[in-house]
């Protein structure tokens, strides 16, 4: 499974981007994301840019990335989803009219 990591360009040249990931200087593939410009968020996946992320999102998704790294090592999630308090998870459709029926198990 391949996760995509937020960096922030620090530099662009051409296709090539440089960011810091992690406290360490990166080479970012910019040939997906040709419009990304110094200073602008992308997600990088194996060094591959593939969208242009707004700061805030930027920020949801490094907040969830660290909240993930410290459940495996044993902490808790902390604030890490706060973003999905506002909102309920549903079940597809399907799946809430079995539960609803009393289905619990296949």
């Amino acid at each position: 499974m391949c996760v995509g990591i937020p960096v922030q360009l620090t530099a662009v040249e051409g296709i090539r981007g440089e960011a810091i990931e992690e406290g360490r200087a990166v080479i970012v593939d910019l040939s997906l994301t040709p419009e990304a410009v110094v200073g602008d968020w992308v997600l990088s996946f194996l060094g591959a840019a593939r969208a242009v992320l707004a700061a805030e999102e930027a920020a949801k998704i490094t907040a969830a990335l660290g909240g993930l790294r410290a459940l495996m090592a044993g902490e808790g999630l902390g604030d890490a989803f706060a973003d999905l308090e506002a909102r309920a998870p549903q079940l597809p459709p399907h799946l809430q009219a079995a539960l609803d029926a009393g289905k619990t198990s296949a």
